[in-house]
């Protein structure tokens, strides 16, 4: 019998997970992401990206339609970019660091709309985010796009394809073509997180969120997709992975199960790009040997690995950012801000701020060296050391590998909820924030997630 393709495997595992099959510790990290996915949500809704997509959606209706976070709904497939646009905009959501980097946790706005509009409850979506997880995560294992010119949200197109899909009903014949379909049509493009960046960027993974509901919705009607879609003479592993793609065993087709991939993913304890963190951790603790003053700060320089020099340190628009999206993926402008202010949240990323002259100066001062040897220590860590030379010749030197929610340095249940209540009580107050922690908590037995959705009108 030749082996099965890597589609059918996906099919397989996908119809053949269940709640009872997940860890303890997989579903209460779940929770956990749930929690901080609407944290960042609420966070972003200030942005004029998300009343635009939002002005889009409410044009549209579904039967049967989605909520959108914020209020109103629309289609599965518009609710998906919305509230995906929200989830991924501030770059505040969880990350997954090895050959290819990625954001996970944007799996949700596929979870949300396609469970919702198949009337699922919280131990489905549970399942799904897992799965999700699951198989975006091998995929960035087996093989980097980002070398090829190619965006991570590509593999997140297949996860949410698969994940609506197990939401949607599908059988194992349809989610292989479902994964056909998703596979054929959403390859992006890396210029998306290259030079200045754009409003795009938010949008990315919301898009193929989008895409994936959209596949599995066609292929649960019985549309067919390309197939080998992997394995093809024209397909994904020829054109876009370019090379040796053999993702491990998912989830409990390993023979030596050493837990899901949902717990060896990392909270975000900043809102600004993953490799930057370490760099923030390592400023602020600078910045207390500084007493919290720079002005006697002649030089910054930030040793650092490969991935980050080329993801946020090597572009010179980096230094003097004019969109948040550039501020928030620039390694000295982060850097000069933890630094200088002693913290970096949302107001950081305020253009008010990312183009104060003092600020500016600061940043100015940084020099940014990729360090070959910092790099063989990465994805398990993402070291970055900065040394700030004094004007007086003193040099304080930081290094810092596992940032607080790193998984090896994870926040705690009480850090989470912190963070959610810092970006959420300003806009509904804390009794109502007190009612959505307490669904997020119990989200297994939520009757369906329209229900916490409609918690954030």
């Amino acid at each position: 019998m030749p082996a099965p393709t890597l589609a059918a495997r996906l099919a397989k595992y996908a119809t053949e997970l269940t709640f009872e099959k997940l860890t303890p510790e997989a579903v209460h990290e779940a929770k956990r992401r749930v929690i901080d996915s609407l944290a960042t949500a609420v966070g972003a809704m200030p942005a004029e990206a998300y009343h635009t997509a939002k002005r889009c959606a409410l044009r549209v209706s579904g039967n049967p339609g989605a909520s959108l976070l914020g209020g109103g709904r629309s289609s599965p497939e518009w609710a998906a970019f919305v509230n995906g646009l929200l989830i991924r905009y501030l770059d505040f959501n969880d990350t997954y660091l090895s050959k290819e980097p990625a954001h996970p946790s944007d799996n949700f706005a596929a979870v949300f709309a396609a469970g919702e509009a198949a009337g699922r409850g919280g131990r489905d979506l549970i399942t799904a985010a897992v799965l999700a997880y699951e198989i975006q995560c091998r995929f960035c294992d087996a093989a980097s796009l980002r070398r090829h010119g190619v965006d991570h949200v590509t593999y997140g197109a297949i996860s949410s394809a698969v994940a609506a899909g197990k939401l949607l009903g599908l059988d194992a014949g349809k989610l292989v073509h479902a994964v056909g379909i998703a596979g054929v049509c959403n390859v992006a493009l890396r210029q998306t997180r290259s030079g200045e960046l754009s409003e795009w960027k938010g949008c990315a993974f919301a898009n193929a969120a989008r895409n994936g509901v959209f596949a599995a919705t066609l292929a649960g009607e019985g549309l067919s997709g390309p197939a080998p879609i992997f394995e093809g003479d024209l397909g994904f592993f020829r054109l876009v992975s370019q090379g040796a793609f053999d993702p491990a065993p998912f989830g409990a087709e390993l023979g030596n199960f050493d837990g899901f991939m949902i717990n060896k993913t990392y909270i975000k304890f900043w809102p600004a790009e993953y490799h930057s963190q370490s760099a923030i951790d390592a400023a602020l603790r600078l910045r207390q040997e500084l007493g919290g003053d720079v002005s006697n700060v002649k030089s910054i320089d930030i040793e650092t690995f490969e991935a980050s020099y080329n993801i946020i340190g090597k572009y010179p628009q980096a230094w003097t950012p004019k969109t948040r999206e550039t501020a928030d993926h620039s390694l000295p402008y982060c850097t000069a801000a933890a630094l200088m202010d002693g913290d970096v949240y949302l107001p950081t990323f305020d253009e008010a701020r990312f183009t104060d002259p003092a600020l500016l100066d600061l940043t100015g001062k940084v020099q940014v060296h990729l360090d070959d040897a910092l790099s063989t220590r990465y994805p398990k860590g993402i070291p970055n050391r900065i040394t700030v030379t004094l004007n007086d010749g003193r040099k304080l030197v930081q290094e810092v590998e596992f940032p607080r929610g790193h998984a090896g340095n994870p926040m705690t249940d009480q850090e989470v909820e912190a963070k959610f209540r810092r970006a959420v009580e300003p806009k509904y107050g804390k009794p109502k924030v007190d009612a959505m922690l307490a669904r997020c908590w119990d989200f297994e037995s939520l009757p369906g997630v329209g229900e916490l959705i409609g918690l954030f009108d």
